[in-house]
């Protein structure tokens, strides 16, 4: 019997991470060649200990030390990796199949682009890396044969309502598609009133209905911010311009996507909230494989309600869109603003209601260029991120 392919999971000890370790302890579907943490060590340890990788990295310097410790204290044959490049060597790697791209925000951009690069089946969580690549990163994707299946319930969603032959990186396969739909839940704040949002505090924000996730991400879906990197990331992924995609709030967090057709047909994936489901079908496609959640139950559910979003309730959505359609490095500015102004509100320097302005303020301040190079994209996130925090402490304090 041949021993199963083996993955990298970066950023195993996050939500997406952990659950991908939960689906695999039900499945035979992957080895587990590499897990990385940035300072979560102790759990980096106990996943080592359970799944014995190959090897594992830690990318915060000051807790390297911490874990090799603790590693050599263990009962494992795990190998402790502490180069620069230590995590994009386990994306692109020979031995390794596939790659879950699990790190939050633009710091998860070179060990994914490595992987793409390589050729690696791609299991996408990390949609900033996307969001701030672009074209960059799908002609990568192209060049090399990587196989990029998004993880994002949304983007997995609408993978699985496209044709087969659509599921690729030609988007000349799209031909029948009217228009995407993405749903979002609306978050914690879709009812409460517009005067009350600037006393929100982090522990409310990160207080999410239905989802299960990190701090960043989960304010991210209070400021509908979430929706508007995913609504970058869908038109490049799926090769669609912002004209034809939209989105709809759904509370129940049901529908997770539909595909219009041009003959008038609509295709939805329908699941409980629970990650471990696109976990799994990235995992196992074009197969399926048990996920470990719970059956949908639609009579127990009853009633699925849409409406159109607020885009002045939800400032952080229009400027998502607004930088889809300009392209160029317009959603690294985007992406590498927000990430500062969410630390930001997370460490209680801002106001939730601050986080758009400060977002805004970069788009406007900062020229838009073509992404032609990792150079250049890199630069427009430094810079991005210099003015944010220039703002916070001046202007916004």
């Amino acid at each position: 019997m041949s021993k199963p392919p083996f993955i990298s999971i970066l950023g195993s000890t996050g939500s997406v991470g952990q659950n991908t370790l939960e689906v695999l302890k039900q499945n035979s579907a992957y080895s587990v060649y590499a897990l990385s943490a940035h300072q979560n060590v102790e759990l980096l340890l106990e996943q080592c200990k359970q799944h014995n990788p190959v090897y594992a990295v830690v990318t915060d310097a000051a807790s390297v030390e911490k874990f090799s410790r603790l590693l050599s204290n263990a009962e494992c044959q795990t190998e402790l990796l502490t180069a620069a490049d230590a995590l994009q060597r386990i994306a692109s790697a020979a031995e390794v199949d596939a790659v879950m791209a699990a790190i939050v925000g633009g710091a998860g951009l070179a060990s994914t682009l490595a992987a793409v690069a390589a050729g690696k089946r791609v299991l996408l969580a990390n949609k900033e890396s996307l969001v701030m690549s672009g074209d960059l990163f799908m002609a990568s994707a192209l060049n090399s044969g990587a196989t990029i299946i998004p993880i994002d319930s949304e983007h997995n969603a609408v993978f699985q309502c496209l044709p087969l032959n659509a599921r690729g990186l030609d988007s000349s396969q799209m031909t029948d598609v009217d228009k995407i739909v993405l749903t979002a839940s609306g978050g914690p704040f879709l009812d409460t009133p517009v005067e009350q949002l600037n006393r929100i505090t982090p522990e409310q924000a990160c207080n999410h209905p239905k989802w299960d996730m990190g701090q960043k991400i989960s304010v991210d879906s209070a400021t509908m911010m979430n929706k508007g990197l995913e609504f970058i990331e869908a038109s490049y992924l799926f090769g669609v311009g912002a004209a034809q995609i939209e989105v709809l709030i759904h509370p129940q967090s049901i529908v997770h996507s539909m595909v219009y057709y041009r003959d008038g047909s609509v295709l939805a994936q329908l699941a409980n909230p629970d990650m471990r489901i696109p976990i799994a079908y990235g995992l196992a496609y074009p197969q399926r494989m048990p996920s470990g959640a719970p059956t949908l139950n639609l009579a127990e559910i009853g009633v699925l309600e849409f409406r159109t979003p607020d885009l002045e309730r939800f400032p952080c959505l229009a400027l998502g869109i607004e930088a889809a359609k300009q392209g160029g490095t317009v959603p690294t500015l985007l992406n590498a603003a927000n990430e500062e102004a969410v630390a930001a509100f997370l460490n209680g320097a801002i106001s939730f209601t601050q986080i758009p302005l400060i977002n805004e303020a970069v788009m406007s301040k900062i020229p838009c260029e073509a992404a032609l190079s990792l150079a250049i994209i890199q630069d427009a996130d430094e810079q991005a991120r210099s003015l944010s925090k220039e703002l916070i402490l001046k202007d916004f304090h």
